[in-house]
This record gives structure tokens, sequence and C-alpha cells, in this order.
């Protein structure tokens, strides 16, 4: 267990669970998280070991008994046959059978129907009549010979959820950990290890929970597969429905003209369409204006009266091709079907996250460590639908006037969004409303700035904001700072030509939060070398030593690479890949000295010494002489690279920038090439000394 388990479990006792737990009782029952986690919630929500080992038998045992699976339904049907009464885990729809005036249930996986149950349930709990609900349930079998009635008979029956929860308790608790540890707390709780994630990337996942803490939030991501894109809308909430975008018609979705009745945005907090994308599906034109005005009014209409809702719409779905392709060749929405490849459509979106980058779910991506039982956080976010904080910000910042107010509804619903699930008691600091600020902005400007593409009359918006000092703060996507040749096209402007697009290949520095002089986003730092301060964002990719140092290593004949953290293998490969960059950029006929200075790995010095050795090794008969040292003091702090030319490269995370990426897979593109790589955020600061 890390410090952070162990404060998870002290400050949220009984309400946590180890989320690789969930792995090992699954097996091969079909059974949503929040079921199972219902489940080791009641017998493993401890950090004691034989405790733990104990609820693991007891949850399989009562899966074994009583979850239904449907090839064993017969079995089933004859154990409540034989024993009278059967106590089963199913999901149980129910309808009105309007000829008797009765209700009836159907269980999904036990295959039978019409079983009454009475109207009182059936109030407490109205989702069993759209969707269905998970439920423990007792069954008991009666035989008749009248044809008309059915032998089984619901006893008893009990929605998996929380009964209830102290919110107060819940906000004290979140008050005892730090704005990181209660991310990595969230992050954990959706099933991932935060260690294999910058913050950026936690975000914008994090940014998938939106919908369930905001009334009426309309989110789309698009993506590449097995991203993960719809697994919290189908697993993490009892609150939330996941239905294919091909199933969906309007009396499913909102009320039947024939019968009344009223459809999943009446009766969930968040329906998400999955395989929302693809251009060749058919889609029900009256189900697009139906939604559309929804989404704008939070109504709908198919009779006289209007009905509201307070439904969440979630719209995800994969891309075909990579972000460059489709920003030089069509948009970022280019994978929508026709029919909602309308802009009055994509308007109404608040937001849109960039499933791009997300990466690949591996399985080493998935957490070990202990997340809430998420029918708890299901509760605690639904609670916080209530609640508004999208005003938050204004003691600190000012927005735009040029912004409008549905783009202005869209950031400030993103940011109340992020508000609640972060800092749920509302104390955030200026920095930290600043950060969520940007994302919101982030999100609706991306949207905005596709709607230009493909609509002229829309016109260029200013998304910024302004510090109470007045300094001015412009936002802009990753993807424009990536692509900045291919991002910035209008309504009807042709694509730029091969000739116009020399050089786009070139690593972008993102706009610096507070730019220093000589920094700049349009500059790249390869154009020649030159003195100047450059940032670069998390999720970056593009990013080589190459073009990062190799013009200014170009003439050096001794070069000192200082950096307390070359200690891990894929540390010690940065420096190898480096001296990559060194071979590339020296002449043949040239000698080069390079010296590491380093601190000594505490926990495997052998292994650290061994992998330098093998690098001095390598270069041997390449004209480089690699050497090294380690700093016994172990107080060196500072990163940066010197050469001889009097060029000083000063790096905030040394040569450590890449996120982790397959080490071992020798087929991967980003473990042979370093543009493919995703960066963690970094700042580089390039500094002449002219009397070198």
């Amino acid at each position: 267990m890390t410090a952070l388990d162990d404060k998870i479990n002290e400050r949220f006792p009984g309400l946590v669970v180890r989320k690789d737990l969930v792995k090992a009782v699954k097996g091969n029952a079909i059974v949503p998280t929040y079921v199972l986690e219902y489940l080791l919630g009641q017998y493993c929500a401890t950090n004691d070991e034989a405790s733990i080992q104990s609820g693991i038998e007891t949850v399989r045992e009562i899966l074994r008994k009583h979850y239904v699976h449907r090839n064993e339904a017969g079995l089933i049907k004859s154990n409540i046959r034989e024993k009278g009464r059967w106590k089963i885990i199913d999901r149980i729809s129910v309808a009105l059978n309007e000829k008797s005036d009765t209700y009836e249930a159907s269980f999904a996986n036990l295959g039978i129907s019409k079983v009454l149950i009475d109207s009182g349930t059936v109030k407490t709990h109205p989702k069993l009549l759209v969707g269905g609900v998970w439920c423990i349930a007792d069954i008991e079998y009666d035989y008749t010979e009248d044809k008309n009635v059915t032998p089984w008979i619901l006893g008893s029956m009990k929605p998996i959820q929380l009964s209830h929860f102290d919110y107060d308790a819940y906000l004290e608790a979140r008050n005892g950990f730090t704005t990181d540890e209660w991310i990595d707390l969230l992050f954990q709780t959706v099933g991932f290890d935060p260690e294999m994630f910058g913050r950026r990337s936690k975000l914008i996942q994090l940014m998938r929970l939106i919908p369930f803490v905001e009334r009426n939030y309309n989110l789309i991501e698009l993506g590449p597969k097995g991203t993960g894109k719809s697994h919290i809308f189908s697993e993490f909430s009892p609150h939330g429905i996941l239905i294919s975008g091909g199933e969906v018609t309007v009396p499913k979705l909102f009320v039947s003209n024939s019968s009344g009745k009223l459809g999943l945005v009446g009766y969930w907090d968040v329906v998400a369409l999955d395989e929302f994308a693809g251009k060749q599906k058919k889609v029900d034109k009256a189900l697009v204006d139906i939604l559309k005005n929804y989404m704008a009014n939070k109504t709908f209409s198919r009779g006289v009266e209007p009905l509201g809702a307070e439904a969440s719409m979630v719209f995800v779905g994969n891309t075909k091709h990579t972000v460059p392709y489709m920003l030089k060749n069509t948009d970022l929405f280019d994978e929508l079907p026709d029919k909602y490849y309308d802009s009055a459509f994509i308007d109404r979106l608040h937001t849109y996250i960039p499933g791009w980058e997300v990466g690949v779910i591996r399985g080493e991506m998935f957490s070990n460590g202990y997340g809430f039982v998420v029918d708890y956080l299901a509760e605690i976010l639904r609670h916080l639908r209530n609640d508004d904080y999208s005003d938050r910000y204004r003691s600190n910042f000012d927005l735009s006037s040029d912004i409008s107010t549905r783009d202005r509804d869209g950031v400030h619903k993103t940011f109340s969004g992020l508000m609640k699930i972060l800092f749920p008691s509302g104390e955030a600091t200026p920095d930290e409303m600043e950060e969520i600020l940007k994302l919101a902005l982030e999100g609706r400007k991306r949207v905005k700035d596709q709607l230009m593409r493909l609509d002229t009359t829309y016109p260029e918006v200013d998304f910024s904001f302004s510090r109470k000092n007045g300094e001015k703060v412009c936002v802009a996507t990753l993807e424009e700072s990536e692509f900045p040749n291919f991002y910035h096209r209008r309504a009807g402007a042709a694509a730029p030509s091969a000739v116009e697009l020399i050089g786009t290949d070139e690593p972008r520095a993102a706009p610096a939060p507070e730019p220093s002089a000589g920094a700049t986003a349009a500059v790249s730092v390869t154009e020649r070398p030159k003195a100047g301060h450059f940032t670069f964002n998390e999720n970056q990719k593009g990013v080589t030593f190459d073009k990062l140092f190799g013009p200014y290593l170009v003439g050096a004949q001794k070069i000192t690479i200082t950096d307390p953290y070359i200690r891990a293998f894929h540390q010690v490969r940065n420096v190898m890949e480096l001296i990559e960059t060194i071979a590339k950029a020296k002449s043949p006929a040239d000698e080069v000295e390079v010296h590491l200075v380093t601190c000594v790995d505490g926990i495997r010095p052998e292994k650290q010494a061994e992998n330098l050795g093998a690098i001095a090794a390598s270069c041997e008969g390449v004209g480089i002489s690699f050497t090294w040292e380690f700093d016994d003091t172990n107080t060196i702090h500072a990163r940066h690279i010197v050469t001889d030319t009097g060029w000083k490269i000063a790096l905030d995370r040394g040569l450590d920038i890449f996120q982790q990426y397959e080490l071992n897979d020798a087929f991967s593109f980003a473990n042979r090439l370093q543009q493919f790589r995703s960066v963690k955020a970094f700042e580089v600061i390039y500094l002449m000394n002219n009397s070198a």
C-alpha cells in the first residue's frame, strides 16, 4: 500500500475498495463495475489482507450462486421451482400492462417476464420503467393451471446502490487531501494508475465525469479506438446509461406519441450514445431536430405540451484519421453522420474532449490502489448537480467580452463541473482555478474553431481571460500549437499546398503561461540557434532531441550534461538518444567529449553503472568519448547541457521529457521514433555565453 492508499482508507473507512479486486471476482460475469463494487464494498472495504481475501471468497460465492448467466437460466429456474424461493442478481425492467392495469417485470438474463410488481416499488424506482435496473431479488415459484397467471412471483427486490451517504463527512474528508492526492484518488476510482499519466491526461479523463455532476451538459469525445471513451458511461454509475448511437429513436430517447411513455432523458442523469461516429450511419432527421432543441433549451415536444428534462447528453465515437490529417483535409468533426454534421447541432456542444490525447489503454495502466466504491461517488456527484459553481472564478478572472453567450455557457458549465469534482467545498487557489478555466475555454474553443471551418457566418472569437491585474491570458488548444499551418482555416478556404506546408513538421513551442522575452509560439526552435525561452504542453507530440538540441550542438567538442536523475533504464536511454543526436550533428572527422554529471541510484547502483558503461562502450569507434561522474553530496538540482561553443541549455525536467511508452515493443513507433511520443509539460531556455 502507498501512503495515499493509507490516507484513503483512514479518511473514507468502509467507502473505498481496492480496484484490482473487481477483476479478481468478475470472472465471466457480465456485470457492471458498480454492481461488483457494491458487493465488494459490503465485504472488502478494508485494508486488512485477511479480511479482503475472505470478502473476495464471499463475493465470489454470491456471484456463483445468485448471478444469473443467460446460459444457466434453465438451472436457476429449476432451483427456484425445487426450493420454492431463490435469490438472484439480474437486470430488471418493468412495463405497464394497460389491459390488466398492472406493472409487469422482466428479468434480462433469467428470461422470465410478466412477473407482477407492485406500483409502490415502481414509483420508488422509476428507472425500472426505462432501461432497467440491476437488483438483488427473491423470486418465488407457485404453479397454477390458469394460463393467464404466471407462476413466477417477485418476493422482494433491492436495487444495487447505496441507500444513504453523509455529504458533510465527504467534504470534511476531502479537505484532508492535497489537490494532487485528490486527483489521484479520483483517478484510481475510475480504475487507472495515476503514476502512468500526466496531470493534463488525468484532468482530461476526469472531464468525463462532468455530465454526472452538471445538469443538461452536452459533451462529445472523438478519438482512436481503445482509449476507454465509453467505460465510465457503461460501468461507473447507476445514474447513467450507455446505448448504441444506431439504436436510439425518438420514442426511446424522448417520448412515445402512442403511449405517452417518457424516454431515457426523463429518467437518467446521463444518456451516452456510443459508436456515435460513422459517416454512413442512417439517422432520423426528426431525432436530430428534437435533440438540437433539447440540447439548447432543455425541453422537447412531440405533441401540444413541451416537456423538460435534466439528462446530460454524451456522444462518443471513433476517428479513423490522425489529427493533422483531419485538420488539413476536413475538420475534427469529420466522422459524424451526415445529419449530425450540422453547425446548429455542433454549436450546442459545451465541450469537445480530445480523445487522441488519452492514448490506447494498456493492461499496466489499470490501478491496484484504493478508490471510492463507484456507487458512493456516483451518489455524491448526483447530489452536487443541485449546486452551481460557474461564477467561482470571477473574483480572480474576467472572461473576454468577445466570448458569446453560448460560448460563455459552455465555458461556465465545464468550469462548474470540474470545480465540483475537484473542489466540492469551493476552496481553490487562483492558480488552481486558472488551470480549470483554461481547460474549460480550450474545450469550447475546440468546438468553435471547427464551426468556423463549417460555416462562414461564425466570427472569430477571442478565447482569453484577464487576471485582476489586467494581464491577458490567451488560450490555445494543444493541436493548435502542434499544427498551426493546418489548424487556422476558415470555411471555404482551400487546403494548404505542399509548398505552404514545408517545414510544418517542426515542433512548436506552446504559448507560455507567462511568456518570457524571446518566447513565442510562432517560432520554431530549429530555425536557427538563438537564445530564447520555450514552453511545451503536456501530451504534445513531434518533439525530438534532434530539433531541441541538434542545432546548438553543431561544432561543439566538449559537452557536459548535468542531470541528477539518470537512474532508471528509460532515463539512461534518454542519455543514449541525446548522444545519437550529437553523433548526427558532428562531422565524421571530429571527436567529441561528452561528460555526464548525475547522482547515484540508491536502489540499484550496480545496474546504473552497468548501463552507463554500455553507453561508453557503444560510443567507441564513432568519435565520441563518453564519461560520467556521480555527485557524492547528492545535492545537485540544476539540469542543463553546456557546450564549449558557449551554449547553455537549461531544462526544468532534464532529459526526462517523454511520457511512458512501450519500451519493450520493438514494433512501436513511439519506441523507435521520438516524434511519436507524448511529452510531459516542460520548459527549455537557451542561453549564449558570448565570452566562450
